[in-house]
């Protein structure tokens, strides 16, 4: 495989949606252990919304070749009955993403919100703030995730670690 990447420790994209801001993290099990490579955000500034997932999808598509993940978890769309055009929106970012990972033929798991917060804090209600307080301590990282579209997308790929991998 290119880029020097160890097909032995497998590796973990998780992803964060949005629109405007996708939070994405890379981690990999290294020694029994999940190890943060690289974590960060992909901006959708343009004005119209097929530019804006244009630059999703070619954001997503840079950090796909850089790192090989095995697989890429996705934070699952949550719809309230309230704000039905907001889950649209977002399912439009979501597809974006999703099809670069088609495309390089990587595997989508899907957790939701509730799920990856008790996972990774014990509660399924846990606050951004706590989300990144608990990725800044199990990753013994020096300060906390920012913004916490990063964080969310480094509990999404630790969630899928503790409960696929690290049982394993």
């Amino acid at each position: 495989m290119a880029g020097g990447v160890n097909p032995g420790l497998p590796r973990i994209l998780g992803i964060d949606p949005g629109l405007r801001i996708t939070g994405y993290a890379v981690i990999e099990v290294q020694h029994g252990a999940a190890a943060l490579l690289d974590a960060g955000i992909i901006r959708g500034t343009a004005r119209s919304m097929t530019e804006r997932l244009a630059q999703l999808h070619a954001g997503l598509v840079e950090v796909l070749e850089e790192h090989h993940p095995a697989v890429m978890v996705v934070e699952q769309l949550y719809a309230h009955y309230a704000h039905p055009r907001t889950a649209i929106l977002m399912a439009h970012a979501r597809g974006a993403l999703l099809l670069a990972a088609a495309e390089h033929t990587v595997p989508v798991v899907s957790y939701n919100a509730t799920s990856i917060k008790k996972t990774i804090t014990g509660s399924g209600r846990a606050s951004k703030e706590q989300i990144q307080r608990t990725m800044q301590r199990e990753l013994g990282l020096a300060q906390s995730p920012e913004p916490p579209d990063v964080a969310d997308a480094i509990a999404a790929a630790l969630c899928h670690y503790h409960l696929k991998l690290r049982r394993a």
